[in-house]
Order: C-alpha cells, then sequence, then structure tokens
C-alpha cells in the first residue's frame, strides 16, 4: 500500500479541480499516460485504475481512446505500452527549443572530421532521449550502433551520455533518482552497484568527459560532454561512438576527446552559454 502511495507522489495522480474551464476528460487521460514510467513500461487495466484510484470500467473506456489515437499500444499479453505518438510530442517539444536545429551542423562536421557516429541526448528520468545522430557510414561501424535514432532511448546509467547528464544533476535530484533505479548487466563492463556508479559520476564531473567502455553492449566504445545553456545549466550531452576493433579506448579520449568537447562548447554557444573568460 505504501509503495503505491509512493508512485502517486512520483508521478501523476488525478487532481481535483472544480473550476468549471477544467476538463476532466483530458486530466484523466493524461494521468494514465503519466502512469507509465521507465521502471513500468507496460500496464494492464488493473494496474492503472488501481494506481489512479478509478473504477476498471472507466479506465478500460479512456485506455482504448488512447489507443485509438496512438497515445498507447497494445501488446500480445493484453497489457498496455506508451505509443509512438508521445514520442512525437517530446520531439516536437525538444525541436521547439532549437536544441537539435542548433545541434545538427555540429555533430554533422565532427562525424566527416572523424568518421565515427555522434549524437546528442537529454535526459528523462532514469533514461537518456536521443534527440539527433549523425551515424557513421563506416564499414562495421553499423553492427554496433544499434539501430538508434532520434525519439530512441536508452538507461542512462550505462551510456556516456546518461553518465555526464546525471553527474551535473544537483545532488539531491541526482540521488533520488540513483535510489530508483535497479542497474542490470547489459555490456561485459557494465556498472552494477549504485556504489559504483556515484563514484564513477564524481569522476566524470571532475574530468568533464564521460566515458563507456563495453558498458552499454560488447564492443561498444564511447565518450561523451556536456552541452550548457545561458544559465549555465547542463541541458543535454553529446556522445561520439565507435567500435571497439577499430579504435581503443584510450586513443578515442585522448585523440578525439578535444574535437568532442569542442563541438559540445560550440553547441553551448549556439544556445547562449558563454564562459567565465568570455564573459570578464
Amino acid at each position: 500500500m505504501q509503495g503505491r502511495e509512493d508512485r502517486k507522489k512520483d508521478n501523476w495522480s488525478i487532481p481535483s479541480l472544480r473550476e468549471p474551464r477544467y476538463s476532466q476528460s483530458l486530466e484523466r487521460g493524461l494521468a494514465i499516460l503519466g502512469c507509465f514510467t521507465p521502471d513500468r513500461p507496460v500496464l494492464g487495466i488493473a494496474d492503472i485504475a488501481d494506481e489512479l484510484g478509478m473504477s476498471r470500467s472507466t479506465t478500460h473506456r479512456y485506455v482504448i481512446t488512447l489507443v485509438a489515437l496512438g497515445f498507447l499500444e497494445q501488446g500480445a499479453s493484453r497489457k498496455y505500452r506508451l505509443g509512438l505518438r508521445v514520442t512525437d510530442l517530446g520531439m516536437s517539444a525538444l525541436n521547439s527549443t532549437g536544441l537539435r536545429e542548433h545541434a545538427r551542423p555540429y555533430l554533422e562536421d565532427l562525424r566527416k572530421r572523424t568518421s565515427y557516429t555522434t549524437s546528442l541526448a537529454v535526459l528523462d528520468d532514469q533514461e537518456i532521449l536521443f534527440v539527433e545522430r549523425a551515424p557513421s557510414y563506416r564499414r562495421g561501424q553499423s553492427n554496433i550502433d544499434l539501430n538508434l535514432r532520434p525519439g530512441s532511448r536508452l538507461p542512462a546509467y550505462c551510456t556516456s551520455m546518461g553518465k555526464i547528464l546525471l553527474a551535473y544533476l544537483p545532488e539531491e535530484e541526482q540521488r533520488e533518482l540513483i535510489g530508483k533505479m535497479t542497474l542490470t548487466r547489459r555490456g561485459p563492463n557494465s556498472i552494477t552497484t549504485k556504489k559504483a556508479l556515484r563514484t564513477e559520476l564524481e569522476h566524470v564531473r571532475e574530468e568533464g568527459l564521460a566515458v563507456n567502455d563495453e558498458e552499454l553492449a560488447k564492443g561498444l566504445h564511447s565518450i561523451s560532454a556536456p552541452v550548457r545553456n545561458e544559465s549555465r545549466e547542463v541541458v543535454a550531452a553529446v556522445d561520439m561512438s565507435a567500435p571497439s576493433s577499430m579504435i581503443s579506448l584510450e586513443e578515442l579520449v585522448d585523440a578525439l576527446g578535444p574535437h568532442l568537447v569542442t563541438t559540445a562548447d560550440n553547441i553551448s554557444a549556439r544556445l547562449g552559454y558563454r564562459r567565465d573568460d568570455e564573459q570578464a
């Protein structure tokens, strides 16, 4: 019972809005979408009804409508997951910030100069959401690119961009987010304890660069740098990924790390960020 109450505090609950201009149906529809989280990506009618304190018949009626509109999808198990329309809305919101537009030419330039895949992502709870991606055309790169594209998601803890975005969170927010995580082995070197993850994030913040040493998948290396906005907040991360068969992690960091940092700084400048020496 306590667990259910905690989830209601963390996610959506049905608000008690008495203002006549508000739509209760819209409130309920959005609350249903808010029940789906990285920890609970698949839910049944009973799960949603219990979460929101609604009857199962009412919940089913709203869920069927959301399925028809493309915001939910029903799987073979007769349970539901978020549909692609939700991703479309998220990408539209990101596009409206200009982040994707500002980043695209710099990612393309970095990919051309290094011949490795480059990406931009933001943090969405425990996951990273890919905003833009410039894939490499080198033979063998596609084998480790995992068919990722704008709108794709990955766990934050086992990616270099996720480490950057977690490392620069406010301390309390970072602690709460890590506390909710389940760390499973995705690659040969995945971090699987929260103590080790916190230690790694401290190192990332000190260095200003994060690495992924086959933590997401075997044979995949990546490095990442932070992107900041005018308020000096880290709002995104840029990465470069490469097969371990083509380049060692040490060479990726030493030879190409400076190019990646320059790319991140150029995108940051487009977002209004200025270093201390530029502001003086």
